[in-house]
């Protein structure tokens, strides 16, 4: 009965301690994106070219050192890697600008997913049941896609903006988990006592 309970208070206690880190974690995040934008769009940008470095790396290794592929395989691997590896060599020298290009390019990629996902929903307006939702959803859909694409620098602020607000709130929340955790604990070890909880 009693390793029981320790089994339980250690599962807990690793429970609380974890929701109380990525609630930290999450809440530092969100603040440094609110007080730097600029600088932590750099860092981002920088963790994103060192990331296609090593990805080049690896592709070029693999290109090199398989033997299972064919020559034409193994040369794709070599150039692919060779273009990753220059990619973030050309990010590293101006992060700045690669930042701003990263912004631009994600911003684009949101305003036509937008559009697209809107005339999709249209195409399928014969077989769905909902006509009117999906008629609302699909207009929705490519107006907010069109400004995105005509204001690419608000929609890029409005989103960083908004990523620094959520992860200002879900670490407030994850904390607020951990420390309430308590009271789920003492329910769980009076189970396993078989008496209620007080």
């Amino acid at each position: 009965m009693s390793e029981a309970i320790n089994e339980t208070k250690s599962f807990f206690s690793s429970i609380r301690i974890a929701l109380a880190v990525s609630g930290v974690l999450a809440l530092l995040a969100g603040i440094v994106l609110l007080v730097w934008p600029v600088k932590s769009a750099v860092i981002v940008t920088a963790i994103f070219a060192s990331y296609l470095v090593v990805a080049g790396i690896v592709y070029i290794g693999l290109g090199i050192f398989s033997q299972a592929k064919g020559g034409w395989a193994r040369v794709g691997h070599i150039v692919l890697g060779l273009l990753y590896i220059a990619a973030g060599v050309i990010a590293f020298f101006n992060l700045n600008v690669a930042a701003a290009t990263l912004a631009l390019v994600v911003v684009i990629f949101i305003g036509v997913s937008w559009i697209v996902d809107g005339v999709v929903a249209l195409s399928l307006l014969g077989s769905d049941g909902s006509r009117v939702w999906t008629v609302l959803y699909a207009i929705l859909s490519i107006v907010a896609g069109i400004i995105v694409l005509f204001s690419p620098a608000i929609a890029g602020f409005a989103f960083w903006l908004l990523l620094g607000i959520s992860l200002i709130v879900l670490g407030i929340v994850q904390i607020v988990r951990a420390i309430t955790l308590g009271k789920d604990e003492k329910n769980v070890i009076a189970d396993v006592q078989g008496s209620p909880a007080v």
